[in-house]
């Protein structure tokens, strides 16, 4: 049976499917209420589906319909990039890319690879899911995110993990704390000190507890959060040290915060890029895929004191 349905009925499902509500995506497209609702209900006849929940205040997509939704933004964008390529005008390409991160590895990595994606391609929307390591996983295992920065995939069958870099696990501290003037810190000396740890739900508490088994000396925290931002925003409050991953860390020339290597014992993640192995990213995706293979940070330049002195 034939699909009687355009490509206008297509770009108000996506106006739709992305503000949540029709009288937005009507003015969004530039057609009264009335003909944005026959589009829809046009297409929904042809696809033979629903695809969108309505209520009172909100439209939400159903499953079909997010399912839907995600493959036709990989059609759209292909379209777009395929136009542009024709006319030579790639610098103005359109698009829409969705990166699932840990929240550690948005502040001093993540936002540097937008800045510089977005010198190159300004009209296309970077959205960021940043989650625990378990929800980004999910997310790009559920297709609600093309691809994801995270330390933990590696195991999964189904996700393609392509290593970026090792870092260690380093103290953070604010710059007039006496371990700021260390070259390294055993961790037994962090129990002498007010403590900021992430919580259980964290991944980066589940890999340092299996790490530091067995030790006799632990610290025991005062603070518990779970975002390793938020532990850093409380250092630099006063209120104490964190352990958190290097790459959390601003450089070395951050005004307030310093970073010292933890040893006895040097506990260390991979960071990688995660998405499915079914999957092909759309040409933007791909694009910001291989800048960040490109940009993956280093630990050169970053707040943190040698581990050899």
């Amino acid at each position: 049976m034939a699909s009687h349905f355009d490509l206008n009925d297509l770009m108000a499902f996506r106006a739709v499917a992305e503000l949540g509500n029709f009288r937005k995506a009507a003015e969004s497209v530039h057609i009264s209420q009335p003909a944005f609702s026959r589009r829809i209900e046009k297409l929904e006849q042809a696809l033979g589906v629903r695809l969108l929940e309505r209520s009172t205040r909100r439209v939400s997509l159903t499953v079909v319909g997010r399912d839907f939704d995600r493959q036709l933004r990989q059609i759209l964008d292909a379209l777009d990039t395929t136009l542009l390529g024709i006319r030579g005008v790639a610098a103005t390409r359109m698009g829409e890319v969705t990166i699932a991160a840990v929240p550690s590895a948005v502040n001093y990595f993540l936002s540097s690879v937008i800045a510089r994606y977005h010198e190159r391609y300004p009209r296309v929307r970077v959205k960021i899911i940043d989650e625990s390591a378990n929800s980004v996983l999910l997310a790009v295992a559920r297709g609600e995110a093309d691809f994801g920065l995270n330390f933990v995939g590696s195991q999964e069958a189904d996700v393609e993990f392509q290593p970026l870099m090792e870092e260690q696990f380093v103290a953070a501290c604010r710059r007039d704390h006496p371990l700021a003037k260390k070259r390294k810190v055993r961790w037994a000396e962090l129990a002498q000190y007010d403590y900021i740890a992430a919580d259980k739900v964290s991944g980066n508490r589940l890999l340092l507890d299996q790490a530091l088994a067995g030790q006799a000396e632990q610290p025991r925290s005062l603070y518990e959060t779970r975002h390793g931002t938020t532990m850093i925003g409380l250092v630099e409050a006063g209120l104490g040290v964190a352990v958190v991953p290097s790459m959390a860390m601003p450089a070395k020339d951050h005004p307030l915060l310093v970073s010292v290597p933890l040893v006895e014992p040097v506990v260390k993640r991979m960071v990688g890029l995660i998405k499915r192995r079914s999957s092909v990213l759309t040409p933007a995706a791909q694009e910001f895929y291989t800048l960040c293979t490109e940009m993956h940070p280093t630990r050169k330049g970053r707040g943190t004191r040698s581990a050899q002195a």
